[in-house]
């Protein structure tokens, strides 16, 4: 029988609070001693504004080998223009993370609550994706039409994951969903968003979860985004311990 897939566990963004600092290995900046326990990050800053393609290959340079990221697409494109018309907008963001080279593990569309599902509009944005890039792509939906059978059948047409996170704004978002070639958790804080421990019994259900939604040989991503007091560190390094050891 294969061995289980381990999870690769992250954080949104590599902060380190001083308090778990002494937990990491030495290196010549933040992103780097991060990188000696834990072997993904989110990328959430180029949400809010562009980077240059030669900032992406620095940070490239910072990881060993096995080291990848995921990079949040921008808001100009999946807020601000609900994406339609984004054509030179994914250009020029496709251009700027291949600066990752392979250690671009894939990309997070987040979208806003208010955008409802519109099959022809978000049927639209997936291809014009898919015309210029392969790379794995996970959703995160915030409205409710978005987590109905008929949108994890357009989600799986294109290849894109829906991401499970918490807390969850209907049940169903609770547990991925779409394509099951990318399965990507997104640990907001509970009951706080972006503040809040999580305690080892809801990681262990974490854990099993994980464990219950793997598909094939494809490590599934958890990435906590609990950072407002530091916490997603902890509880990445705890649920990577839990892992290892189901």
């Amino acid at each position: 029988m294969a061995a289980p897939v381990t999870p690769k566990v992250g954080c949104a963004g590599w902060s380190i609070p001083s308090r778990y600092a002494a937990l990491f290995g030495p290196g010549d900046s933040a992103l780097a001693r991060y990188a000696t326990r834990l072997d993904v990050v989110e990328i959430n800053s180029s949400f809010y504004r562009p980077h240059q393609r030669s900032t992406y290959a620095r940070w490239a340079a910072a990881v060993p080998p096995g080291f990848r990221f995921s990079v949040k697409l921008p808001r100009t494109l999946s807020h601000d223009s609900g994406l339609v018309g984004v054509g030179p907008l994914l250009d020029r963001f496709l251009d700027e993370v291949d600066g990752l080279g392979a250690k671009l593990g894939g990309l997070l569309l987040q979208l806003p609550p208010s955008l409802a599902l519109d099959a022809r509009r978000a049927g639209g944005f997936f291809r014009a994706l898919r015309r210029r890039s392969a790379v794995a792509l996970v959703c995160e939906p915030r409205h409710p039409s978005w987590f109905e059978a008929r949108a994890d059948a357009l989600l799986e047409e294109h290849g894109v994951s829906r991401a499970a996170v918490d807390p969850p704004r209907v049940a169903a978002a609770a547990v991925p969903g779409g394509a099951s070639s990318w399965r990507y958790w997104r640990w907001h804080g509970a009951p706080r968003m972006y503040y809040s421990d999580y305690p080892d019994p809801a990681l262990a259900d974490l854990a099993r979860q994980v464990h219950t939604h793997r598909v094939g040989r494809d490590a599934p991503w958890v990435i906590f985004d609990n950072t407002a007091h530091g916490f997603a560190i902890a509880n990445a390094l705890r649920l990577k311990e839990i892992a290892a050891h189901a």
